[in-house]
């Protein structure tokens, strides 16, 4: 069985523009979100093999918070910093994991999700958690067939 779980990065702070956009951290909201939204996750008893993070630090800064309620190493990608959904989804069947949460940015993000989900999820909002399960092992499949069931959770 292929679990990918999508989850988008906490809200950003916008509040010095002399910081590159890589840099910006996570405001107070996104601070909050992040640990109750990992919660929520391992409350459903989805336990990941691997968390994978764009190295931006608001993507990074969310992907530790669930590393911290799961106790699972992140594991940082440059190539997930505002990848389109097909480098998301390569990134992940990559990583050969069953199990596998990907953390980054929208709109490849939103992108993934609203393709997995046939249209279902049309937006990602920032700490969006997508989980997205196929019957099968193959990572081949996730490309080409519906997954057998999936589910949507926002902070807010």
């Amino acid at each position: 069985m292929i679990r990918l779980v999508l989850v988008r990065h906490a809200k950003s702070d916008w509040g010095d523009p002399s910081l590159d956009d890589h840099d910006r951290p996570l405001n107070d909201r996104g601070m909050r979100d992040a640990p109750r939204m990992a919660r929520a996750l391992a409350e459903t008893g989805f336990r990941p093999e691997v968390i994978l993070s764009s190295t931006a630090l608001r993507a990074r800064t969310t992907a530790e918070a669930f590393a911290a309620e799961f106790d699972v190493a992140v594991n940082l990608d440059p190539a997930l910093y505002g990848a389109p959904a097909s480098i998301l989804l390569e990134t992940a069947a990559a990583s050969a994991a069953g199990r596998v949460i990907v953390v980054a940015h929208d709109p490849g993000m939103s992108a993934l999700a609203e393709r997995l989900s046939e249209g279902e999820i049309s937006h990602m909002p920032t700490c969006a958690v997508a989980g997205f399960r196929w019957d099968d092992d193959d990572w081949d499949v996730v490309g080409s067939l519906a997954p057998a069931d999936w589910t949507f959770d926002t902070p807010r």
